[in-house]
């Protein structure tokens, strides 16, 4: 079995075999690393791109620059990506830039997180989480 996961770097989509843990995964266009990745700042069309092609949960943070605990939370979010990568796939969405975006899944509070799988939202919570509540939220869905 595999799932198809896309290289946060190059964008391409990648089929890597679907297993419990990764020692080593790359990409097949850039041969960057699929593991240990930062969550990656995201525009539309980028978004889509990921929500579309991708096997693995798709969590993505809805924030902005002038909120405190979206900038709290900042580390934490990139912490668990690094983690996760790439049983999860963690974007950012500023809202104030992708107002679209916001308005298209009725953002009401930053930071709002919402897991999509299969490109479907299947959850979502707002406000700061600590790296062990986001992991584990995460993982409900993996």
């Amino acid at each position: 079995m595999s799932v198809n996961v896309v290289c946060p770097h190059c964008l391409k989509v990648n089929k890597i075999p679907a297993k419990e843990a990764y020692t080593k995964a790359n990409c097949g266009a850039c041969k960057a690393a699929l593991l240990g990745v930062e969550a990656k700042s995201v525009n539309q069309s980028q978004f889509e791109r990921f929500l579309v092609n991708s096997d693995i949960p798709v969590v993505v943070d809805f924030w902005a620059s002038w909120c405190g605990p979206c900038m709290q939370m900042a580390p934490v979010f990139n912490a668990v990506s690094k983690k996760l990568s790439p049983h999860a796939t963690l974007l950012k969405v500023n809202s104030d830039e992708e107002q679209n975006l916001s308005a298209k899944y009725a953002i009401r509070s930053i930071p709002t997180l919402i897991i999509f799988k299969n490109g479907v939202e299947v959850d979502r919570v707002s406000g700061a989480l600590n790296e062990t509540r986001l992991i584990n939220w995460i993982n409900q869905y993996r």
